[in-house]
């Protein structure tokens, strides 16, 4: 393409060089770079590539999209100064792949918790309404029934793109993504068009990276600010921030709630460890998904296919025959009579609202033994909270390593007891062992209790000291069968 052609949707402050030239390829990373490509100098948290153009001219860049200009000015090479490098980044992704997303109906669903199983819902959904639909999430990626491994939630803007142009040449009409905060902040999402947005709900996660929860609160709402007047905004009217996402969104504006009125209304009339029956907008549906934040994401699920023009007896119907997502509430039955939860539960809203809803179908004939860990060069905020939430509403709590990553467990660990007076204590167990833990807890078991086993959900790797080890709760929870 030409350079000219590519550039035409970014603000650029100065050009420094010919724009008419051919370029062959966009990178931002500096060793990926080939002869005659563009090299896009983001200011990532851990990298700068300013520091790396040298590097890339030396490799054949052609034109070099920077905030800085370097000193030493290279005849040949197009120099680009831009506000946002990795705002620009996004833009020209986009046009690379000929705007992929223009050509899908898109939605992203973004919160702290539920992004994956609405995603994914409504996927699936589609896929059972007939549609090729392409799925952007944490557990895996999908071209119609096509996988591709997930290695973030939400890709970077160069891997995004070449998803959403594989969607659009294999005949794709919907595209459904998770979009993280972290996504919205580094402008990975930067040149999308987006026909809708769902919002789940805000709690305490990512502090590590954003700092605050005003900042991790405005990088979700950014999502709903840049969404168009011809886009829908769907929002959570039972979380106290989901009218907030509304402010400044330009989009139409939708609600969904368990709780009040919303334009999509759901009641649990019954619940089971096999699943509820709940009235949707007036009408009964009986669902395999269990607990009141399944409710929820239903209602989200519910709501957007509504809106996207599909017929409600129709969508109704398929929510019914749907299954939960991989590692979210996964129930697992032992021989020996008790039942094994696995969730993806991280956050200390997440890990109450799981055990909340065991407690609630138990009504106290059965106990919940909950294993639970914190993962390492994370927000260590949480890990006492995450504690007394485990300790709290379980009849035996075992602390126990998740993806220690680069810290010893053991410290991962003293964070978590730290949190706990000496009545919770006595209430745990703390070991350090993740297997160990698993099986101490199905051994502790009876029948009609449940072993909740939090933190990973779908994963099936732990990180220690930098290399993955696989390990699958699910399965580790079989072997302990």
């Amino acid at each position: 393409m030409v350079l000219s052609d590519l550039i035409q949707n970014i603000k650029v402050i100065s050009i420094w060089g010919n724009t008419e030239v051919e370029v062959s390829g966009i990178q931002f990373d500096s060793r990926k770079v080939e002869a005659n490509s563009v090299f896009v100098a983001t200011c990532g948290s851990a990298v700068n590539g300013h520091e790396f153009i040298g590097m890339a001219i030396e490799k054949g860049a052609k034109a070099i999209v920077c905030e800085k200009l370097p000193t030493e000015i290279i005849d040949g090479v197009c120099y680009l100064v831009v506000e946002n490098s990795s705002d620009a980044l996004g833009k020209i992704a986009s046009a690379w792949y000929d705007f992929p997303s223009s050509q899908l109906t898109m939605v992203g669903v973004t919160g702290t918790n539920g992004k994956t199983t609405i995603a994914t819902l409504l996927y699936k959904l589609f896929r059972e309404l007939g549609y090729k639909a392409g799925l952007l999430s944490t557990v895996c990626n999908y071209v119609n029934d096509e996988a591709i491994e997930a290695t973030h939630t939400t890709p970077d803007a160069l891997a995004l793109n070449e998803l959403l142009a594989r969607m659009v040449d294999a005949g794709c009409e919907y595209a459904f993504m998770e979009v993280s905060s972290h996504s919205v902040d580094q402008r990975r999402i930067a040149g999308l068009e987006f026909d809708g947005g769902i919002f789940t709900n805000i709690t305490r996660d990512h502090i590590d990276y954003h700092l605050t929860f005003e900042n991790y609160l405005n990088a979700k709402k950014g999502f709903f600010d840049a969404l168009s007047s011809d886009a829908f905004a769907l929002t959570n009217a039972d979380d106290k921030n989901g009218l907030v996402m509304l402010q400044n969104s330009k989009a139409k504006k939708y609600t969904y709630s368990l709780r009040g009125m919303a334009d999509f209304k759901t009641k649990i009339l019954e619940h089971g460890f096999d699943g509820m029956l709940l009235d949707m907008n007036d009408r009964e549906v009986n669902v395999s998904f269990i607990g009141k934040f399944n409710a929820s994401n239903l209602s989200a699920v519910f709501g957007a296919a509504v809106l996207l023009g599909e017929d409600e007896l129709e969508v109704l119907r398929i929510i019914s025959s749907l299954s939960s997502v991989s590692g979210r509430f996964e129930t697992l039955r032992a021989p020996q009579g008790f039942t094994a939860i696995v969730d993806y539960a991280h956050t200390p809203d997440a890990l109450n609202n799981v055990i909340s809803t065991i407690n609630q179908i138990l009504q106290g004939n059965g106990r919940l033994i909950t294993v639970v860990g914190c993962g390492g060069n994370r927000d260590k905020g949480k890990r006492p909270m995450m504690a007394r939430e485990a300790v709290d509403g379980s009849w035996k709590a075992i602390l126990t390593s998740d993806n220690p990553r680069n810290e010893e467990p053991q410290d991962i660990l003293n964070d978590m007891v730290a949190g706990l007076d000496m009545t919770q204590k006595a209430n745990s167990l703390t070991i350090v062992d993740r297997r160990e833990a698993i099986k101490t807890a199905c051994a502790l078991a009876q029948a009609g209790d449940v072993v909740l086993v939090a933190g990973k959900g779908h994963e099936d790797y732990q990180i220690i000291k930098g290399v993955k080890y696989h390990f699958d709760d699910r399965e580790e929870v079989r072997n302990c069968f």
